[in-house]
């Protein structure tokens, strides 16, 4: 798996856990879903993605 897909499956899993997060356990979990589409949009302006990072360090291939 490369660091692009790897990154794009995690910003789905966080977007869908704050989804079950807010419908079961608080309203104010939804706040998770801002900061992740946040983020997602800053990184697409500056190519900047703290999880990219790790992700490379944990040894997955760039693209």
């Amino acid at each position: 798996m490369s660091v692009n897909r790897a990154v794009m499956a995690f910003a789905g899993f966080m977007v869908l856990l704050s989804v079950v997060l807010t419908v079961f356990v608080s309203p104010y979990f939804v706040w998770l879903t801002v900061f992740v589409g946040a983020n997602l949009l800053q990184s697409a302006f500056t190519g900047l993605c703290p999880v990219a990072g790790l992700f490379r360090r944990m040894g997955l291939r760039t693209a």
